[in-house]
């Protein structure tokens, strides 16, 4: 009986334990755990605050741009001017092409048309763009469309620029030319904004003031136009075009100009050893070229820019490392060009009037003002251009020269060669190139080793009706940098 009596206390205390360790447990926080939870709730109460403040900033800012800059679409309608002013409402880091989607309260804000150019992997600049109509990169009949990308800043004399581009354009649809301009120059604006439908403006927005190491601020606008290239080029090429000729706002065209690139883009993707189709020949004075021969086009490892054809492609693997200045020179280094060749004609098809400008006339007096212009029409199209792929230039052009007699400056000036045909000069040094250039008044200098208009080291003009090429020895073992 006794013992009945101890088990019913002992299980009663034992019950009378486990109920208040319950009953207490359910009422009290430790104070660590305790001190946790309020921590963690102010965060989120501040989180929340802080996302409303920026979601309401965002909308307040859409509502002001809408207003500010939209321009319904006509059609004809006006110059579509696409780029912001130069104000930088947001700092939204994104890659180029991805859409901004803001969820709040299930309403989604689309903005599409992220701009955004790395300078050395760091982001430097984002802008936002207003929507626009998707751009029409195929013509029905499977062609490309090919945008001309004309680059301005303040030469009212763009407008002879653009009534060439205009006059011989044999299609607004599959040439849209486009004119990016920076500095805001008011007069050279209201120059473009004159050609109306037949022309797009896009405005560089960023005009702040570019940081240039103190050795270099007399080269300030070069750097200046190297962020101008890199914005408008991501720009254009955003929109999905699969080519872009880029114009200077101081060229003037040849009549066929348009049916060049027509004939020779597609080139650039069946040869990989190609990244460029320029207009431009550097040696293009009337007295060195063969002008019966105007169809004739060569494979050159200079780049030579003034009217000139890349891919999309190709603007994928240097946008990324874009530099900063002198971008003409930075893309004939080695690193880029990658043994890499661009097409060249016999005749230029782009001429420049610009002796002013950032170069302060270089070479213009001398050599540029000189070059002339093709007045014949060339269809292209038509042509068969599969010489010019590697394997069939190569085994064609370098097997001949190395066969042709071999004559001096001299003999050459005073035409004394017995032989018809093609002849070569040699040299083996950059003293005895840059003295033969100079007698014969070719372009002397080098650019990462490479001469103007050289191919494997070789320089092809005309003289005194006959072709000459100014070559070096046959166990030519490439550029040397040196020779810069």
């Amino acid at each position: 009986m006794r013992t009945k009596k101890v088990f019913a206390i002992v299980g009663f205390i034992i019950v009378w334990t486990f109920f208040t360790y319950f009953l207490l447990c359910s009422q009290i926080e430790f104070p660590l755990h305790k001190n946790r939870i309020s921590q963690l709730n102010q965060l989120r109460a501040d989180a929340q605050k802080e996302y409303k403040k920026s979601e309401s900033h965002l909308v307040r800012l859409m509502d002001i741009l809408k207003a500010k800059y939209y321009v319904p679409q006509l059609t004809p309608g006006p110059v579509n001017i696409v780029a912001l002013s130069g104000e930088e409402p947001l700092g939204l880091l994104q890659p180029p092409g991805d859409n901004i989607n803001l969820n709040s309260n299930n309403n989604v804000l689309m903005q599409e048309g992220i701009d955004q150019f790395a300078y050395n992997n760091s982001i430097t600049k984002t802008t936002i763009a207003l929507p626009t109509k998707p751009a029409i990169t195929r013509l029905p009949n499977g062609e490309p469309v090919i945008p001309i990308l004309v680059f301005a800043c303040n030469r009212v004399s763009i407008s002879k620029c653009l009534n060439n581009l205009v006059q011989y354009r044999p299609s607004a649809e599959q040439f849209p030319i486009i004119v990016s301009q920076d500095c805001g120059d008011e007069a050279t604006k209201n120059v473009i904004l004159s050609f109306k439908s037949t022309v797009s403006l896009i405005e560089q927005p960023d005009q702040s003031d570019i940081y240039v190491p103190p050795k270099e601020k007399k080269f300030k606008g070069y750097y200046k136009i190297a962020r101008h290239y890199g914005w408008a080029l991501n720009t254009t090429f955003h929109k999905g075009y699969e080519f872009v000729v880029i114009v200077e706002d101081d060229l003037n065209i040849a009549p066929d100009f348009f049916e060049y690139f027509l004939g020779t883009h597609k080139l650039l993707k069946q040869d990989p050893t190609l990244w460029c189709v320029s207009a431009w020949n550097d040696n293009g004075k009337a007295n060195f070229i063969d002008t019966s021969q105007p169809e004739l086009l060569y494979r050159t490892d200079f780049f030579p820019g003034l009217g000139w054809m890349l891919t999309k492609e190709l603007w994928q693997e240097l946008s990324v490392k874009w530099p900063k200045s002198f971008w003409d020179d930075w893309i004939r280094h080695p690193e880029q060009r990658k043994d890499r060749v661009c097409i060249r004609p016999e005749i230029s098809r782009t001429q420049t009037f610009g002796k002013i400008g950032v170069s302060n006339g270089l070479f213009f007096d001398k050599y540029l003002k000189h070059i002339k212009l093709s007045e014949d029409f060339v269809k292209f199209t038509k042509l068969n251009l599969s010489y010019l792929l590697k394997e069939n230039y190569d085994r064609i052009f370098l097997s001949k020269i190395y066969t042709y007699p071999i004559v001096t400056y001299d003999e050459l000036r005073r035409n004394l060669i017995k032989t018809d045909g093609p002849v070569r000069i040699q040299y083996t040094t950059s003293t005895q190139y840059k003295l033969t250039t100079r007698m014969l008044g070719l372009m002397d200098d080098f650019k990462s080793g490479v001469p103007r208009t050289g191919y494997h080291g070789i320089v092809s003009f005309y003289y005194q009706k006959r072709r000459v090429y100014l070559a070096p020895n046959a166990n030519w073992k490439g550029y040397d940098l040196s020779w810069s």
